[in-house]
């Protein structure tokens, strides 16, 4: 019998939950594996997307060259954090197929072939809100959705200095992470979407990256559970907040809302949770309700964001009948071992 070639999968992996989920710990994670490759956070796939009109038909050559150099020369795309050439990068779009999806594939792929790996990733918290234009764009994707305690989402939120919403918008992201995933796991089934918990993955992590593996179709290798070392290397500095990545893998911030949340915010968003914190088995604090003026104001904010949420749904069904292109990647896993040798 012949062995055949490797039957493992290439499909692109996406990371996805509430912001302060721990999804960059779930990055550094997966990238440690030996076969998959996952960059720091980059705004190059949302952006692009979002600008894909302005480029033109991809089908003339001086469009995919205006594309390519936006996507490897433009600061606000954080290219340069990938440590690509960007002239050899920009080339392999240029001579690439003529779609957006495969402009991104071949960044992502480049950056998996600089370690050396077949498979390639990327992480961004709001890619639960994305997943139709990721889908778009890579149809054989798969998802994994990282949920953590919402409370303890909250109390992190409102302290990382990028954050400028309060308490009530905090509350919010959590409740539409959770709904989204719902929707998601009923949309996508199990070959495509993977829902894992934080404090498991931080108490036992042999054995929730050995399920994900399984879901991802790889072999669980033991340097995923120790990424410190990684994170010394990748993550910058700069982003305090991203600290605690660079350590042992701990469960001391567990639970840590207690402390870090005041009474009355605890009361807002087991309220405003209701039976989501439950389903995942998260305790409640056992506080009275919050006051009346707090949930009139949570429920006007959160009316306001789904209606914002629509019309940016409206706004985009009206741009794909535009498209000058179609958006999925065309890029082969033969053109795939082509291009790495």
């Amino acid at each position: 019998m012949s062995s055949g070639p490797d039957p493992r999968p290439d499909r692109p992996i996406f990371i996805l939950g509430c912001p302060r989920s721990g999804t960059t710990l779930l990055q550094l994670m997966l990238h440690s594996h030996p076969r998959i490759a996952i960059p720091v956070e980059t705004k190059i796939l949302l952006p692009a997307y979002a600008a894909r009109c302005e480029f033109g038909d991809l089908g003339v050559r001086e469009n995919r060259r205006a594309l390519a150099d936006w996507i490897t020369g433009d600061r606000s795309t954080k290219f340069d954090m990938l440590g690509l050439d960007a002239a050899d990068v920009a080339a392999e779009i240029v001579a690439g197929p003529p779609t957006l999806g495969s402009a991104i594939g071949v960044v992502f792929r480049a950056y998996a072939r600089r370690f050396g790996k077949p498979r390639w990733g990327d992480k961004r918290p709001s890619y639960y809100r994305h997943v139709g234009t990721l889908l778009r764009m890579f149809p054989d994707a798969q998802f994994v959705h990282l949920v953590r305690d919402g409370r303890d989402c909250v109390a992190s939120l409102l302290e990382v200095p990028w954050y400028d919403g309060d308490v009530h918008h905090a509350v919010c992201v959590w409740r539409e992470a959770i709904d989204h995933g719902r929707r998601l796991a009923a949309r996508l089934g199990p070959d495509a979407y993977y829902e894992m918990q934080y404090e498991r993955l931080v108490a036992d992590p042999a054995d929730e990256l050995t399920r994900l593996c399984g879901f991802l179709g790889e072999d669980f290798d033991p340097a995923m559970t120790d990424p410190g070392c990684l994170a010394q290397e990748t993550v910058s500095p700069r982003k305090e907040w991203h600290g605690r990545t660079k350590s042992a893998v701990t469960t001391t911030r567990v639970g840590s809302w207690a402390q870090r949340l005041d009474s009355w915010q605890i009361s807002l968003a087991e309220a405003a949770f209701g039976e989501r914190l439950a389903e995942y088995g998260y305790e409640p604090s056992g506080l009275p309700k919050p006051p009346a003026s707090q949930l009139t104001r949570f429920a006007k904010i959160s009316t306001h964001r789904r209606m914002a949420q629509s019309k940016a749904g409206l706004r985009e069904r009206w741009k794909q009948r535009h498209e000058p292109n179609p958006v999925e990647c065309l890029l082969t896993p033969e053109t795939t071992a082509a291009s790495a040798h």
